[in-house]
């Protein structure tokens, strides 16, 4: 085959003045063949889906379909919103809220104990001071490991209750606090693991 047989029949199209003008004025303006021009359009109809034949749609038509699919849109995140999200947004909340007051009354129990805990050693130090004075030495050491035993007891309070704290600001965490959340499981974990140590 040639060339000149591989090519279509179809070498001129018959069109009116203004057109003409047109065309001539798109080849200018980017620089292009009439050929290429009419090339261009022909595959952008196609691939549009264009029908020449029908007149295009108005661009106020075309602005209220785009407004029916942003009010579909915002239904949508609305129902999700309703559905979804807000119901979550409470649970998480009560649980946030169940959280602090445990943890306030877990405080008051403890600081309790330590006070009852504090006045049975005083107690039992005056005792043991009145009834074996010429011990001294024995009960000073008994007293050091008393209020070392209160420290680290008190530690241990202090330790469970940033425990308690960090459960309740890991539950508390909404569904976008992604990074927060890792950030509290690991101050957790690490807690956790001082504590075995």
């Amino acid at each position: 085959m040639t060339p000149n047989k591989q090519k279509s029949g179809l070498t001129s199209i018959g069109i009116d003045k203004s057109t003409n003008r047109l065309i001539d004025k798109l080849c200018k303006r980017y620089n292009m063949k009439k050929g290429e021009i009419v090339r261009l359009a022909f595959e952008y109809m196609d691939k549009a889906s264009i029908n020449p034949a029908e007149p295009p749609e108005s661009a106020k038509a075309e602005l209220a379909k785009i407004n029916k699919r942003q009010d579909d849109l915002i239904r949508f995140i609305r129902h999700f919103e309703e559905e979804q999200l807000n119901p979550m947004i409470r649970a998480t909340n009560s649980i946030a809220v169940k959280f602090e007051a445990i943890v306030k009354e877990l405080g008051e129990l403890l600081t309790n104990e330590i006070n009852t805990s504090r006045e049975l050693q005083d107690n039992v130090l005056k005792k043991v001071s009145e009834t074996f004075n010429q011990h001294a030495g024995v009960i000073n050491n008994q007293a050091k490991q008393i209020n070392s035993l209160s420290q680290t007891q008190q530690r241990n309070t202090k330790k469970v209750l940033e425990l308690i704290q960090l459960y309740s600001e890991l539950s508390a965490c909404g569904v976008m606090d992604g990074k927060r959340k890792e950030s509290l499981k690991a101050e957790i974990v690490n807690m956790i693991n001082a504590e075995l140590q």
